[in-house]
């Protein structure tokens, strides 16, 4: 259990890790290539590990640089680069190459294993789980599950991919529809489109598909960077706009990094052309811009200047969009070279922004977009004056837990009034906030997000806190270092 302590916050700096988006996709992109990469500031977060382990289990070879590949998978610091041997578009099992292998399979094990065992996680993994040498296990991480997907459709032999109780629980189907359309034989173990899934690319040689992205932008991104590795690439058509579109468009660009070309004809019609080469090269992952909303939301609701280092300010990362959101709340947005700030309303007569109200005002947003970061503004509009409507959000549904609900439980609990429908949640912000012991439901974002509460809340306490550990594992770190007026 974590306690929060109230506090008044002086105008104070923070650095945060490389970005999770970013990171997935580098590793993923520098293993489809053939020769040696070199990934700087990749983030080190137990679904990274996950995607490690996974690519270390598919043929890559990947070290931490100047050290052996154990390092890789379980010494990895705040801005390690990492060294990517890769398979070169042709993902094997370690079945068919042992020798390359045997360094990475007892690791990829072992840390599936302390995974499991982790008190963070209570759901698990079942040992009947992780079986078979093309068996790999990815926890609850959506991303890894759905990019890794395309990759393995790109192999000769099966694999099979399967997580935790939740991951087994979230859907699929769309993507593997459309893996099969490519000609990649994708099924649900279960038969309703849910992990553990089998999967084996065989000839498989791309075309035309229909890809429903209602769901996810992810299965685009898996399609996207499979596509340019088989002989006729893809022609992808969605029978509606993608959810969280950003993404997409963060995976071609990443995909022209590494030499790669894909294109988006229109908001329901994607390119990417065949017998394309991944290029090994030095990469680097920029700062996490899901990560960075939890300090620029301690600026909004603290009334004092946040300021987030190292922020890229052409970022093509969709949650960027948060800053014009909370401006729009009332805060002020301060760049500089050293970086981006955020600083709201404040009573305090020192405040940087003086004006008759001093509280934040309500906004109305369609966040379908960037999902990541709605619990961070369901949290920040609890605060503010009028009533704050999210819509457009039906996918937050099936992340890591019902977001929708989750947040409006837990704002209720905090006596918040909160309400939701089946795509969209609305909160009324007060001055009459009650402590409340915090269920995460093992979402990070659910504990960081309500961890800011906790600034103008007596009484906040994260229960599970360890879950930030995800995507963020020096979070409480980072946040308690945020300094108090007249303390450090």
């Amino acid at each position: 259990m974590k306690s929060i302590k109230k506090r008044n916050l002086s105008p104070c700096t923070v650095t945060i890790p490389g970005s999770k988006s970013i990171s997935h996709r580098m590793l993923i992109c520098s293993s489809m290539a053939s020769g040696v990469s070199i990934v700087k500031n990749i983030l080190n977060s137990d679904d990274i590990q996950l995607t490690i382990s996974a690519l270390a289990r598919m043929g890559a070879v990947i070290t931490k640089k100047g050290n052996t590949a154990t390092s890789a998978i379980k010494s990895l610091v705040e801005g390690d680069c990492v060294e990517v041997k890769g398979f070169g578009g042709h993902p094997t099992s370690c079945i068919e190459h042992s020798d390359a292998c045997s360094s990475h399979s007892d690791s990829s094990n072992e840390y599936a294993e302390n995974y499991s065992n982790d008190s963070r996680f209570p759901l698990g993994k079942n040992k009947a789980d992780v079986g078979d040498d093309n068996e790999i296990y990815l926890g609850n991480s959506g991303t890894s599950m759905r990019l890794i997907a395309g990759i393995a459709g790109l192999g000769k032999e099966a694999f099979v991919l399967t997580g935790d109780e939740r991951m087994q629980q979230r859907p699929m189907g769309d993507l593997l529809d459309a893996l099969q359309m490519a000609g990649v034989s994708a099924e649900s173990r279960r038969g309703d489109g849910t992990p553990p899934v089998i999967i084996r690319g065989g000839d498989a040689e791309g075309g035309d598909i229909i890809l429903d992205c209602s769901q996810s932008s992810q299965y685009l991104s898996a399609m996207l960077m499979m596509g340019a590795a088989l002989p006729k690439g893809l022609n992808i058509m969605l029978p509606g706009k993608a959810v969280s579109a950003p993404y997409v468009d963060l995976t071609i660009d990443i995909m022209k990094q590494f030499g790669v070309h894909a294109e988006r004809i229109s908001e329901t019609s994607y390119k990417v052309s065949g017998n394309q080469k991944y290029e090994a090269g030095y990469y680097v992952v920029e700062p996490d811009l899901s990560n960075a909303s939890y300090f620029w939301a301690a600026g909004a609701v603290s009334g004092s200047m946040v300021t987030v280092t190292d922020i890229n300010r052409d970022s093509l990362q969709g949650d960027k969009r948060l800053l014009d959101i909370f401006q729009q709340m009332g805060c002020l947005i301060k760049s500089t070279p050293q970086g981006i700030g955020v600083c709201g309303p404040s009573s305090d007569s020192s405040s940087a922004i003086s004006s008759k109200e001093r509280r934040l005002s309500c906004v109305e947003v369609d966040m379908s977009d960037i999902p990541d970061v709605v619990p961070t503004l369901a949290v920040v509009a609890s605060f503010a004056s009028g009533t704050t409507k999210v819509v457009n959000i039906a996918h937050l549904r099936e992340k890591e837990c019902d977001r929708i609900s989750a947040v409006v439980s837990q704002l209720r609990k905090m006596g918040v009034d909160a309400s939701e429908g089946d795509d969209w949640l609305s909160v009324t912000g007060c001055n009459n906030h009650n402590g409340a012991i915090i269920e995460t439901f093992n979402d990070h974002r659910i504990a960081m997000a309500f961890s800011i509460a906790g600034l103008r809340v007596q009484g906040i306490e994260i229960e599970n806190e360890g879950c930030v550990a995800k995507s963020f594992p020096n979070y409480w770190d980072k946040f308690d270092s945020l300094g108090e007026k007249g303390g450090n």
